[in-house]
């Protein structure tokens, strides 16, 4: 299998001869009328010496537009956004039911004035359109004639380009973007274990488009690369406009045993589902930002959305005001490859629900997205545990799910999100033995676990129709025999034991 890699929306290069490697990028984009602001984390591997950043961009930036985060709002965006895994028991069936009973759970800007040149005075195309400091990145922006010309700047400024970049830069500079290099300070920067944890960047512009560049990021893939993308929007969900869009499967009951391998069994199930829908990006989740059910902690609030851009998000470029309104949280998750053609387009796309402990006619779980007047859509995946004590009731209501009984109220039992799914491993959980039924949809038929079927209260569930017209027979035969063997006993025949031990060999082969 490929190494696989989260991708990211530029490229790095380093100021040595060593290249480095992207392992993880977490990006956030708010957006609102023709305002994007772009929100990135970066955590990778490299050589503590300079290295940078390099991301196309659509305008000029200057030091008011860029800005560092801290790092604990991406860790709360990914946690309210990722697929949730869930415990509920059954409720006393005898249990009186209650009212609404449910489930509970730097430097001033400074423009360049000249071109700039390569060693042997050569006009390289290249221009520096505003340079400036913010935290711990010195910060370029760059315009740039020819991608031949920006590729040798960078050369010649002592950055080690990746392999091939050149032409990935060529699409970008022909359309007329600009480049946003953010150079690190290696004497700013706390290296943990080989990684550099780095601030949060977060920069905003104004653009009719609303896209992603990540062609740029193929330079640092070492295979197969995951991008996974938060967009906030007021009132609206996003999906992509020139790719196809599937949303994942959800509403799945699963075994006991996925709640130790929740990432491993959340990976096989969006590998299942893209090897369904080849070259798809996939919805995981779309839900109002102010409210989440179940929830896997508090729900983003309003200073963590002014932090990610809403102090931004309306008003013109030089007089930004603050907009205070409800806001979608959508997370769409991608893979890609080197074949990989076009940037992401986004596009506005109606309200969707789904994956919520919402009955349909006939008393099933709601399947998969469904159209809705508002966004409601999870990915959430419940482990199930039956009623096993007594009913003495007369008409018993099965099917109520709730939290755990009084004993085990102290234990962990509440939502469990998976994260850090680039890195989850892949091939530890099969489908056909961590879901409960079939789904038709993913082509997986559910398979018995340690050789065993599932056992009822009785011991003799079956489901071939032979087994049990046999099991019926020989339980017949049974009755008659033991019949005949009293009445042989009373008489002193011997054969009555030998026509015992026989049924029991056939029930042995059995």
């Amino acid at each position: 299998m490929l190494p696989t890699i989260l991708a990211f929306c530029g490229f790095y290069v380093a100021g040595s001869g060593q290249q480095l490697t992207n392992d993880a990028t977490q990006v956030v984009l708010m957006r609102m009328g023709t305002r994007t602001v772009l929100s990135m984390q970066n955590d990778y591997k490299g050589p503590p010496d300079a290295f940078a950043m390099v991301v196309p961009v659509p305008t000029v930036l200057h030091e008011g537009d860029v800005k560092t985060l801290p790092k604990d709002v991406f860790a709360h965006v990914e946690a309210m956004g990722a697929p949730r895994l869930v415990e509920y028991w059954e409720q006393d069936p005898c249990r009186p039911p209650m009212q609404d009973e449910g489930i509970a759970y730097a430097s001033a800007p400074m423009a360049g004035a000249a071109m700039e040149r390569d060693d042997n005075g050569k006009d390289l195309g290249v221009k520096i359109e505003a340079k400036f400091t913010v935290g711990e990145y010195q910060i370029l922006i760059l315009s740039a004639k020819d991608s031949t010309g920006l590729d040798t700047w960078l050369h010649d400024q002592h950055y080690n380009i990746p392999t091939g970049a050149e032409p990935l830069l060529r699409p970008y500079v022909e359309g007329g973007m600009k480049f946003f290099v953010a150079k690190v300070d290696p004497t700013k920067v706390k290296f943990e274990n080989g990684h550099a944890a780095l601030s949060p960047l977060r920069f905003h512009y104004d653009d009719d488009r609303f896209t992603l560049p990540i062609r740029l990021g193929l330079a640092n893939s070492a295979g197969t690369q995951d991008l996974i993308v938060n967009i906030l929007a007021p009132n609206q969900r996003f999906q992509v406009a020139n790719y196809p869009n599937v949303t994942i499967p959800t509403n799945l009951d699963v075994r006991d045993d996925v709640k130790d391998h929740f990432g491993a069994f959340y990976a096989a199930l969006f590998d299942r589902t893209l090897e369904k829908h080849p070259g798809a990006v996939v919805t995981e989740y779309a839900w109002q930002a102010s409210s989440c059910d179940p929830c896997p902690g508090p729900t983003i609030g309003p200073g963590e959305l002014m932090t990610l851009g809403g102090d931004v998000l309306s008003g013109t470029p030089e007089q930004p005001t603050a907009y205070q309104g409800d806001f979608v949280l959508t997370r769409l998750h991608a893979r890609y490859g080197k074949d990989l053609k076009d940037d992401l387009v986004f596009t506005q796309a109606p309200p969707i629900a789904g994956g919520r402990e919402s009955l349909q006619s006939g008393g099933q779980l709601e399947q998969g997205a469904q159209p809705a007047s508002m966004n409601n859509f999870q990915g959430r995946y419940a482990i199930r545990h039956a009623w096993t004590g007594p009913i003495r009731c007369e008409h018993p209501q099965r099917g109520i799910w709730g939290g755990p009984p009084p004993e085990l109220a102290t234990h962990d039992t509440g939502v469990k999100p998976a994260l850090n799914l680039a890195f989850a491993p892949r091939g530890e959980v099969k489908l056909a033995t961590a879901l409960v039924r079939d789904e038709p949809d993913l082509g997986v038929r559910t398979e018995s676990v340690g050789g065993s079927k599932p056992k009822s209260g009785c011991g003799c569930q079956t489901s071939d129709p032979q087994d049990v017209l046999a099991l019926g027979l020989v339980l017949g035969v049974i009755v008659r025999r033991r019949k005949h063997e009293a009445a042989r006993d009373r008489a002193g025949d011997p054969r009555a034991r030998a026509g015992g031990s026989r049924v029991l060999r056939f029930l042995r082969r059995r």
